[in-house]
């Protein structure tokens, strides 16, 4: 299939350095606002790429449950491939692609877990179903059918049917605490605006990039 003749121009009038805040938190703050604001389909969707051991790199998207001036925070069974390949190797990245407002965000860094009490805590939060779909999928694992999982939920669901449901300690979040963080911005002619914040010394350098 052919697809050299797909192309969307970008109309937006780009990004300037003025425009943009010292802090790459707050920014990403600004910019998360307005992709809520624009009701565009899971803002906090993000494709999380890592790396483990045998250097194959694997791609898939979480939801960004927290965020603050610590790291970007997202959950997991600790048992999956992805947090497999974080033991294996710590550095990782994320990418949001808000597409409807012509701008995306690349977040590298270090992935480490979280407490199991903010875990716990969030865990808590959860609706009933998504708290026992946490117990039922060994993830990443093979399973023969769909009606594995199902058999799986009812046997869960059956089980804790009187009480609360317990939290798996196979199960929690982990952190990523950025060091470097792109805001990138679509402009006419394909002459778009990037901007990578570095962190050096605790203090973030801004630099513009080539498109």
């Amino acid at each position: 299939m052919d697809l050299s003749s797909m192309r969307e121009e970008y109309v937006n009038n780009g990004l300037r350095r003025k425009d943009l805040d010292a802090n790459p938190i707050k920014q990403f703050e600004i910019w998360f606002s307005q992709a809520i604001n624009a009701d565009l389909i899971e803002p906090n969707a993000m494709s999380l790429a890592t790396v483990g051991k045998d250097m194959m790199p694997s791609i898939r998207t979480v939801l960004l449950k927290f965020f603050d001036e610590s790291g970007f925070v997202f959950f997991s069974n600790y048992e999956s491939e992805k947090a497999k390949q974080i033991e294996e190797n710590e550095k990782v990245a994320l990418h949001f692609a808000w597409l409807g407002l012509e701008r995306q965000v690349k977040i590298e860094g270090s992935a480490s877990k979280i407490s199991s009490t903010k875990s716990l805590k969030y865990f808590l939060s959860r609706p009933k179903g998504s708290q026992m779909g946490a117990w039922v999928s060994h993830q990443s694992e093979v399973i023969s059918s769909r009606s594995v999982l199902e058999a799986k939920f009812n046997e869960i669901k059956n089980k804790f049917v009187k009480g609360e449901i317990p939290f798996p300690s196979f199960w929690g979040g982990y952190i990523i605490k950025p060091e470097k963080i792109e805001f990138w911005q679509g402009a006419k002619n394909r002459l778009h605006d990037r901007f990578q914040y570095t962190l050096v010394d605790n203090s973030w350098k801004i630099d513009r990039l080539a498109p």
